[in-house]
Formats: C-alpha cells, structure tokens, sequence
C-alpha cells in the first residue's frame, strides 16, 4: 500500500513539479526567414514573461513557406498560426484555411490603432482572417556624399520626379562607376513595393473594385514608366539592373556608388549595422508633381483554420501589442503596427525610422487573392510589363501596357 502522508517539503516539491494547467496551450508558428531577426526575440520574451502558454517557432525559407503552408494545410498538419507576408493573406483566406477571427480583432480595444494596410489585406467578404504583425514600408533613399561631391544639397531629399532625375543626373555626371539610380529591373516583388507608390501618389493605381479589376491603363502609369524608362536610356541607371530578380535591391546603394535609389525601411537597421561609413538620407517615393505615398509591407499574423489553441494565440498577440512588444520589434527590425504606440516604440532609435513610420502608417498595399500571379510569377504580366517598359523604347510602353491589363483581367476573372 503506497504511503499517501508527505511532508511539507515534498508537498512543495510535488506541486512544483505538476503539470501546467490545463487551459496552457503550446502553440506553433511558423514565420519566413525575412523576419528571423525579430521573431525569435519575441516568442523568446513571451514564453519568458508568464507561465502559461508557450510558442514554438520554425522558420521557413521565404521562397517556400507559402507553397509549404499551403502543402500543410491541405494535408492537416499547418501550424497553429503563422506570420505571413501580407499581399498572400486574401488568397489563403478564399481557399478557406484560414480562421476568421473578426470578433477577437474588434474586441481589441487598440483595434482602430492598427495598420489598416494590414487589416485590409486580412479582409474577404467583410471578414477579418489576419491581424498585423511586423510592418515595413518603402522609402526613397539618398548618398549624402554624392550628393555633397556632386554640388547637391546633401541634406534635401528630391520631391517630384523632375527633382529626382536632376539629381540623379548630377552624381552620375561624377564619372567613375558612379551612377545616379538604382532598381532592381527584373522583380515584380521589388518594384510593386517601390514603384507602386510613385504611381499612388501621382493619383492612379494598378487595380479597383477590391482588387477585381485591373487598372494599369491610366496617364499615371504611363509616365512612371517613361520617367523610370528615361532613366535606364540615359545611362543613369547601371546595365545591370535590368537582369537584377532582387539580388542587389539592397547591396547596390549599400557599395556607395548609387545616389538615389527606392528601397525599404528595413535598409536603415542593415545598413546601420552593415555599412556604418555610409552617409545616407531617408525621404518619401513622391509622385509626379510632389505628394507621396508607400507600400504599406510586412506579415499578418493569421490563424490556420482547424487550431483549437485560439487562448494561446491570443496572449501571445497581447503581448506583442503591448508597448514592450512593440518596443522589443522595433528594435530588431520591424515597424511598430500600432499607431498609438508608435513614437514611443521608437523612442531613441535613428531617427530615420519616424519617418518610415509615417509612411507605413500612411501607405497602401494591393489587394488580390491572386496576388502571386499576377505580380510575384517570374513570367507573369507584371514582370513582363515592367521588363518591356523599363527597357524599351518610348513606343514600347502603350502596347505593353494594354498586353498587361489584358492579361491581369484573364488572370483574375478566371480564378477560383
């Protein structure tokens, strides 16, 4: 017969050593490698700051996780919840794997204080499936030093496209392996985010009807292209460029011979950390004749459809909007995603981030629950349109403009 009378001492130990509760939950996430600098930092702070719910991260290389949630989802096994790229949250949303969480989103109390670009994306059928979670924005960046060397103002950024072709015409007039502009001429992903926003705040856009309809045959689109197309003809623009899928979106401004190229506000954390020597400005993407506007980028956090583990996901949500949360990513990488919380999440960091910020706060994101094929596909019509447009000829521009609007309306009106 076991002996049921303990001591003090072992009834402590005992205690000490049950089980969490059990309403603890232990939840899965899954996150893309872009923001495995701050997601690890995070769910390591959670599962520090109480003893109740847990997280477990994995990180999944950018390029795959939306095939490998899809895999997951369709065969049982997704994680919990997941950190996704926005632009991709309508279309997981259609093929119903995602859970609506519209009522946990409006019982935030904060909720009118989050990224609306993001909560749009996370909208279908006037049902919220996704709540914002890191946040990035595009951003107009410029080389102070060119600048100087080349007779410019080092500490005015340009605010119309004239302005910005002057300037890039002055550094590029400093010879060398100088050159005056930089883009990345063969990404759909890289110029949806940069180039979008010189076309939004010049009054146009590239779809309407929540995305239903495509839109690209406008005045506005027509002179981006030109301007850009100007560009790369007069030699302001490296030849590479128009091969460049990404891999230099970054890495060219950052060698100090570019003077002007659009980017992200992820540029300002890397090439602090990275290229400290690097004398830079940070401005907003203007519009034809002044204004601005931005994309509005980064991940929504959303639920997979057959979770029961929402106590979890929630408390791991609460503590990330909280002012320590937001706190914690912006130091690692992320824009804040509260507004209200904004200016003190960034309180002490380079103040180049408060803008990034407001333009966040401000920008805009496409909204398609097909957004991969019509934007991001290596042989879709964006791509093929920008290809066509940025290094063609003036004539080049109206035919391929019409060939794109055709082929994203076929696209779209022959989804699922």
């Amino acid at each position: 017969m076991k002996n049921w009378c303990l001591g003090l001492g072992g009834l402590a130990a005992t205690l000490i050593a049950l089980p969490a509760p059990a309403s603890a939950e232990t939840v899965s996430l899954w996150v893309r490698s872009d923001g495995s600098t701050f997601m690890p930092k995070i769910v390591e702070a959670f599962n520090a700051s109480q003893n109740e719910h847990k997280v477990e991260l994995q990180i999944v290389p950018v390029n795959e996780l939306v095939q490998k949630y899809a895999v997951a989802s369709a065969g049982g096994s997704a994680p919990d919840a997941l950190s996704l790229d926005l632009i991709y949250t309508p279309a997981f949303a259609a093929a119903g794997q995602l859970k609506d969480i519209t009522d946990l989103a409006r019982s935030l109390p904060y909720f009118e204080q989050l990224s609306k670009a993001h909560v749009a994306t996370a909208t279908f059928e006037d049902r919220i499936y996704g709540l914002p979670f890191s946040a990035d924005a595009s951003v107009l960046l410029w080389n102070k030093s060119l600048f100087k060397q080349a007779g410019l103002d080092p500490e005015k950024g340009p605010t119309t496209w004239a302005e910005i072709r002057a300037d890039a015409e002055k550094v590029n007039a400093l010879g060398g392996d100088v050159k005056g502009f930089y883009f990345s001429g063969n990404c759909g992903g890289c110029n949806i985010f940069t180039f979008t926003p010189l076309i939004w705040a010049s009054g146009g856009d590239i779809f309407a009807d929540d995305g239903k309809k495509a839109t690209l045959d406008t005045p506005q689109m027509r002179d981006a292209l030109a301007f850009y197309q100007g560009m790369a003809k007069d030699g302001l623009v490296p030849a590479g460029s128009q091969t460049d899928t990404g891999a230099d979106f970054f890495a060219a401004f950052a060698t100090g011979r570019i003077g002007l190229t659009p980017s992200g506000s992820f540029a300002i954390g890397a090439l602090n950390t990275q290229h400290p020597e690097l004398d830079y400005g940070v401005t907003y993407l203007p519009g034809k004749d002044g204004q601005w506007s931005s994309f509005a980028g980064g991940d929504n956090i959303v639920v997979s459809e057959g979770t029961d583990k929402m106590a979890g996901i929630k408390a791991f949500l609460d503590y990330a909007y909280s002012l320590e949360g937001q706190t914690l990513l912006a130091r690692n990488g992320s824009l804040p995603v509260r507004g209200d919380l904004a200016s003190e999440a960034l309180a002490g960091l380079d103040a180049r981030y408060l803008l990034a910020a407001d333009a966040m706060a401000k920008g805009r994101t496409p909204y398609s629950p097909v957004f991969n094929d019509l934007i991001n596909s290596a042989n879709g019509p964006w791509i093929t349109l920008l290809n066509t447009a940025f290094f063609g000829d003036a004539a080049s521009i109206e035919p391929a403009i019409r060939t794109a609007e055709d082929a994203m309306q076929s696209i779209i009106d022959t989804a699922p």
